[in-house]
């Protein structure tokens, strides 16, 4: 197929670069293109200078270069409808209308629509003035957990036993173009990532996985899109995923299909797996980065069969999905200043070093090219790395060899992704 990626992000590398690994023996399965993507993107995929919100542009682009599937991997684009333009072109789209990718871009939206599917959740109030915020905050007491109603790149939530800094960020949140905010209570147990690749009727669930949203180890620090994930989650309970599928997936695409809101794409179910039962945190109406990137490095079955039937509402006709054994780990290495103020413009080497070691990739996501063609930082989360190893502490060492090839200055990372986990002590309460 002729495949079109909409996106800059790791997450729309890990896409093209599980695409392109279909083009197996020197045979081109697919022709990759990615608007406007970013230059590792570029080994794979031919790029194109497009603007990602303009859903005008993007179907513009898809007709000419003849693509059978246009791929919409950020947030931003879905909520703003570019799926939607393409849809109406007649072109296969993988992601939801911009309707129903309001399960991302309001939170409240995504509450309403728990309530009415029944999906468990945790309790929350929905703010649009300080006494109303302050109200919220004194019924639920600490922690805090402050939510920006609309889309913010993953960090948007606070989780404090700060009252000040809880009504701070939420007064801030209510400055915003939403001019809302979600307090919520606070929910106990370790989190856990699982996508489900929906086609507005059926729902097929991919392996889930565990991301680290604080900045430092220990999870200390402030919240940030993500500092690494790992699957599989041997600690999870038995049965979880078909759990969530039953109780909280499939009964909010049934409802989404209710309100003639049909969602397909990936419904991305945050979950909280606390001492009274699973409760979800979010729903994300796209891949999540960085759990994508560790995700796809394990899946088996082609990944263009699984974003096409999804496209075509051929969910319920696919083969059962295929997995590699091996565990996977996925570190990002962030530029300094992330997440408050990211340095951009540092040169970077070892990433060719970094992907001779075995069973290791590394995916671009802040990066850009300097005016002499050499490779530079170009945001906050600049790689990340991915490594498969026969289980999670041969994962691990593997993809911290990785980050130790690679020079950045004054870049960090987490040292702890998926500590726990190697050492059995994720607990479910």
């Amino acid at each position: 197929m002729k495949i079109l990626v909409i996106g800059t992000g790791a997450r729309e590398h890990a896409i093209v670069h599980s695409l392109d690994r279909e083009n197996v023996s020197g045979v081109a399965s697919h022709e990759l293109h990615a608007a406007p993507g970013n230059p590792g993107i570029a080994g794979a995929a031919t790029l194109h200078p497009v603007d990602p919100l303009d859903g005008a542009a993007v179907t513009a682009l898809a007709q000419r270069i003849g693509a059978e599937l246009v791929v919409v991997g950020p947030e931003a684009p879905l909520v703003a409808g570019v799926a939607d333009a393409v849809r109406a072109a007649g072109i296969a789209v993988f992601g939801p209308s911009g309707e129903a990718a309001r399960l991302e871009g309001s939170k409240s939206f995504a509450k309403e629509v728990m309530a009415a599917a029944g999906v468990p959740t945790a309790m929350a109030h929905v703010c649009t003035d300080v006494t109303e915020l302050e109200a919220a905050l004194d019924a639920f007491g600490a922690p805090y957990v402050v939510k920006d109603d609309g889309l913010a790149a993953g960090k948007g939530v606070v989780v404090t036993d700060d009252r000040a800094a809880a009504l701070a960020h939420g007064t801030a949140c209510l400055a915003g173009e939403n001019g809302r905010v979600v307090v919520e209570e606070y929910l106990d147990g370790p989190e856990v990532s699982l996508f489900c690749v929906c086609d507005g009727t059926t729902v097929v669930p991919l392996v889930p996985a565990q991301d680290f949203k604080r900045v430092g180890n220990g999870d200390e620090g402030p919240n940030t899109g993500g500092m690494g994930a790992y699957t599989p989650l041997d600690w999870a309970p038995a049965g979880l995923v078909d759990e969530v599928v039953a109780r909280v997936a499939q009964p909010t695409i049934d409802e989404m299909a209710r309100r003639g809101t049909p969602f397909s794409g990936v419904l991305y179910v945050g979950l909280a797996l606390t001492s009274r039962g699973t409760r979800v945190v979010e729903f994300n109406a796209r891949f999540g980065d960085p759990e994508t990137q560790s995700v796809l490095a394990r899946l088996a079955t082609p990944l263009s069969d699984v974003m096409l039937a999804s496209a075509r509402g051929r969910l319920a006709g696919l083969e059962p999905l295929r997995w590699r054994p091996e565990a996977s780990v996925t570190v990002v290495v962030a530029s300094e200043g992330y997440p408050a103020s990211a340095r951009s413009g540092d040169p970077i080497t070892g990433i060719e070093e970094a992907q001779l070691l075995a069973g290791v990739h590394v995916l671009h996501a802040g990066t850009g090219r300097s005016e002499t063609g050499d490779l530079v930082s170009a945001g906050g989360r600049v790689l990340s790395v991915v490594a498969l190893g026969s289980d999670l502490a041969d994962a691990r060492r593997r993809a911290y060899e990785g980050v130790a090839r690679i020079e950045l200055k004054g870049s960090h990372h987490r040292t702890d992704i998926a500590l726990k986990a190697e050492r059995g002590e994720v607990t479910v309460p």
